[in-house]
């Protein structure tokens, strides 16, 4: 009975299927928010984010894996530029809150230097409180895992909110003045003493001049 041949050839091939791909490691180099934090909610917020791809294997990138970005802004516009060696390489433009990055755009040999600016346009969520989401990048495997150790996340304070209605101007108050106080109405004379004694005296002097 024959023996089956295994070429090594078969077997090295049969042996790489079985060991997983090593994920690249997503470094943050630079960002930049305009309008800088804390965050105002109900604003825009505009985000630049500069990542350096450290590759983890043979490849920059594993190409058949992918990266998913998460933002927590509403109406997030998208602007990813793909760098290679310092130039760009490709572009992409998305909307919504998740956006993903074909892996193939990013896997080069380990002797060229791969990064991404990621440009973020979107509105902080009215009702915010403490910190947003800004940013979150996860590689995603061929099973459509995050692979472990993976995630890079950007997170920002937002300006406490005021309750409604403080805002609005306090009216200035001026104390009223009373009235000044109008003294009675008096009669010639009998308002003092001195007019009193003289009725006296004038009665006094018609009594004594009819006796």
């Amino acid at each position: 009975m024959a023996r089956p041949v295994f070429r090594p050839a078969l077997i090295i091939l049969l042996l790489l299927s079985l060991v997983p791909a090593v994920s690249a490691t997503i470094v943050l180099s630079d960002v930049a928010f305009t309008p800088n934090p804390p965050l105002e909610p109900g604003k825009s917020l505009d985000v630049v984010a500069r990542n350096a791809i450290i590759p983890s294997g043979s490849t920059t990138f594993a190409p058949g894996h992918q990266l998913q970005m998460q933002t927590g802004m509403d109406e997030a516009k998208w602007a990813i530029q793909v760098t290679l060696d310092g130039r760009n390489a490709a572009y992409l433009a998305k909307s919504g809150s998740v956006a993903f990055v074909n892996g193939g755009l990013l896997s080069y040999s380990t002797n060229h230097d791969v990064g991404m600016v990621v440009t973020i346009d979107g509105i902080v969520p009215s009702g915010t409180a403490g910190t947003l989401m800004v940013l979150q990048v996860d590689e995603i495997d061929n099973s459509g895992r995050i692979v472990p150790g993976s995630t890079l996340t950007i997170r920002q304070p937002v300006a406490a909110q005021t309750p409604a209605g403080l805002l609005s101007a306090v009216p200035t108050l001026t104390p009223s003045r009373a009235p000044a106080e109008t003294p009675p109405m008096r009669a010639p004379g009998f308002g003092t003493a001195s007019g009193t004694l003289s009725c006296i005296l004038a009665a006094a002097f018609l009594l004594r001049f009819r006796a």
